[in-house]
């Protein structure tokens, strides 16, 4: 079937250099980084969360174990004290009532009672303060871990919103160029960069395909291509595309050129092939798709 756009004139385009394929794959690989970036960067994140929480968790049970405890320790302590206390007035009493050597050794016994209530006393302060530089220790750790969580948030808010800037400069420079049906086409990716841009907008459905020659046609989408002819010298190619069990003819065409053909589940928007490279009996590009259809 013939080709149902205006003929045009096989005119051929000036050659891409190497350079611009270099460009293309330079580009495509830091999308690709990018993407691989994001994903370590979240599953970071997750981890550091998770172990923040599992921080959070233990140091609230340490916490309530250390008051337990301390709690027992302390009305013990509490006990002991007073039993010492108890212990020196008693001491203290039965010496001003003796004489002679008995009176030496209950005084020296009431000394040795008070000397030993005092360290008793001094023990336990530290052991009180031993436990709250302990706690103040743990809660330390536990802010420095929420800081670190809280730090690679941002980290990642900030790249996210960096790459939104980045494509939405990308969709700003996408052109909306005539197809070869003589229908103004939607935005034309030229490279993988751009075609992201593209599925970002959610505007309609895109199939990336690479292909080569081959005796049956391919499956792209909903349709099928067949490639007939790539000619790299002019970077121009012939396809045949199977639609609505009928075949169109679209020859000679120069890459990133939209070729336009209607179906029945679209009559009233064009299904576009982009190719964006030739190279010897090879094409790769993306099929686009109105993303509402009508049924059959």
């Amino acid at each position: 079937m013939a080709d149902q756009g205006p003929a045009t004139t096989n005119v051929p385009p000036p050659q891409q250099s190497g350079g611009s394929n270099l460009t293309l794959y330079v580009l495509f690989g830091a999308v690709i980084a990018l993407i691989a970036a994001y994903v370590y960067l979240f599953i970071q994140v997750d981890q550091q969360k998770i172990e923040t929480a599992k921080l959070r968790d233990t140091l609230v049970t340490e916490i309530s174990n250390l008051r337990e405890a301390s709690s027992v320790t302390t009305a013990a302590n509490r006990h002991y004290v007073e039993s010492l206390k108890d212990q020196v007035e008693a001491s203290r009493r039965a010496a001003s009532m003796a004489v002679g050597q008995a009176k030496v050794d209950a005084t020296k016994h009431a000394d040795d009672l008070a000397k030993k209530l005092a360290d008793e006393q001094t023990r336990q302060q530290r052991q009180t303060a031993a436990q709250i530089s302990e706690v103040h220790q743990e809660a330390s750790e536990a802010n420095t871990k929420i800081a670190e969580v809280n730090t690679d948030v941002s980290s990642v808010k900030t790249e996210v919103s960096s790459t939104k800037s980045e494509l939405d400069k990308t969709i700003a420079d996408l052109k909306r160029v005539t197809g070869d049906l003589g229908v103004t086409s939607g935005l034309v990716a030229t490279n993988g960069k751009e075609l992201s841009a593209l599925k970002a907008l959610g505007d309609r459905n895109y199939f990336e395909f690479k292909m080569g020659k081959t005796k049956e046609p391919q499956k792209v989408g909903d349709i099928s291509i067949q490639l007939k002819k790539a000619d790299t010298k002019h970077n121009r190619y012939t396809i045949d595309v199977y639609a609505d069990d009928k075949k169109v003819e679209k020859k000679d065409k120069n890459i990133n050129e939209p070729l336009q053909f209607y179906t029945s589940k679209a009559p009233r928007q064009p299904y576009e092939v982009v190719v964006n490279q030739v190279s010897k009996d090879q094409i790769s590009g993306y099929l686009s798709t109105p993303k509402v259809q009508e049924s059959r």
